[in-house]
């Protein structure tokens, strides 16, 4: 529930109307289809990397239906992504590398554990 709060201080999601009574039943928030929908989306973006902020301009942009914006916003995402795929590769060889010496034992000390104490 701390997330969906969150949400709202972001101005993501909008804050609810409290049903109208007393006792407990006056505090509690129902939440609709429409916020149920938002929430899904906005989870399905961050899966697909964006940031809070660039999901803020999407629910906008849904407004306007401004698609050249949204596929702006889309296509930097990818590209983002394929950078970030680039340094795990990156990583990911310099790792094998690394273990096949460690394997051939040639040094005293594992390659492995001495290369990240630098």
């Amino acid at each position: 529930m701390e997330t969906v709060r969150y949400y709202q201080r972001r101005g993501l999601i909008a804050l609810p109307e409290r049903p109208s009574g007393s006792g407990a039943n006056g505090r509690v928030r129902r939440y609709g289809a429409d916020d149920l929908r938002r929430l899904r989306f906005i989870k399905a973006a961050q899966s697909a990397g964006f940031t809070l902020e660039e999901i803020g301009q999407l629910l906008a942009l849904d407004a306007t239906e401004d698609r050249a914006r949204a596929r702006e916003l889309a296509r930097a995402r990818v590209s983002a992504l394929d950078e970030k795929i680039r340094d795990l590769q990156m990583a990911r060889d310099a790792l094998n590398r690394l273990a096949k010496v460690c394997e051939q034992g040639s040094t005293r000390l594992c390659p492995i554990l001495t290369a990240f104490e630098t």
